[in-house]
């Protein structure tokens, strides 16, 4: 039916078609289908000159099925050693993967970021999230890149060794909060500036003068935990026996 799946009939009509030299347009218009879908069923199916219903129905039923033993997978799940419930921990993925989205991260870096802090080693390779998240290695690389932008992952290479390590520690919400400090404080001079160019007595001038005092109090205020976590840190490493 028009809208829904193409039928066997429609690839034969789809066949004959461009046999006599139609266009996508006019072959949709016949099915009452979009030029678009009749572009995009010949094209993953060898295209105007090689495209064949017979061929196509059998391609079209091949990745249905890879689809369908893709989603009857169970769940990858993260580190579920020392005891722990296999089911809970997964749980725990999840939701704390939702959570990180709630603050703003995307979901496909917010999954690697919990999959990395969800590992008692704290390092993974890309083949390892690859595996682990079920995801392209080019959605790795994109997500270790956003990640490693916003200080919440390095990356190490052993020597001689190709594979990279995504390696992420106590210190993530550290390196978070230092990259949000330069990221406050380079707001804060570009609202400095606006003020200097829009007038610091007119409503968007004001407006920028007010952030730019806010941006740099957070700024402030933020260096100051910092430096208590560092104490607080150090009074710890000094406790422990040796």
């Amino acid at each position: 039916m028009p809208g829904g799946r193409l039928t066997t009939e429609d690839r034969q009509h789809i066949a004959e078609a461009l046999a006599e030299g139609l266009g996508y347009a006019e072959i949709g218009r016949g099915l009452g289908r979009p030029a678009s879908t009749i572009m995009r069923e010949v094209t993953r199916n060898g295209g105007p000159e090689n495209y064949g219903a017979d061929r196509a129905e059998e391609a079209t039923r091949h990745r249905a099925r890879r689809r369908k033993q893709a989603s009857a997978l169970p769940p990858s799940i993260p580190d579920s050693g020392h005891g722990r419930d296999p089911q809970a921990v997964q749980e725990l993925a999840e939701s704390y993967t939702e959570l990180l989205i709630q603050q703003g991260i995307p979901r496909m870096m917010a999954r690697v970021l919990a999959c990395l802090l969800l590992t008692d080693s704290g390092t993974l390779t890309a083949a390892d999230l690859v595996q682990r998240l079920r995801i392209s290695a080019a959605s790795v690389s994109h997500a270790v890149t956003f990640l490693e932008q916003q200080g919440l992952l390095r990356r190490e290479r052993a020597t001689g060794v190709r594979r990279e390590h995504y390696v992420i520690d106590e210190e993530v919400w550290t390196r978070s909060t230092d990259a949000a400090m330069e990221m406050n404080q380079t707001l804060a001079a570009a609202s400095l500036r606006a003020v200097e160019v829009l007038g610091a007595d007119t409503p968007a001038g004001a407006r920028f003068e007010s952030s730019a005092e806010y941006l740099s109090l957070v700024s402030e205020a933020l260096g100051k935990v910092k430096e208590q976590w560092e104490q607080r840190k150090a009074a710890r490493e000094a406790g422990r026996p040796r």
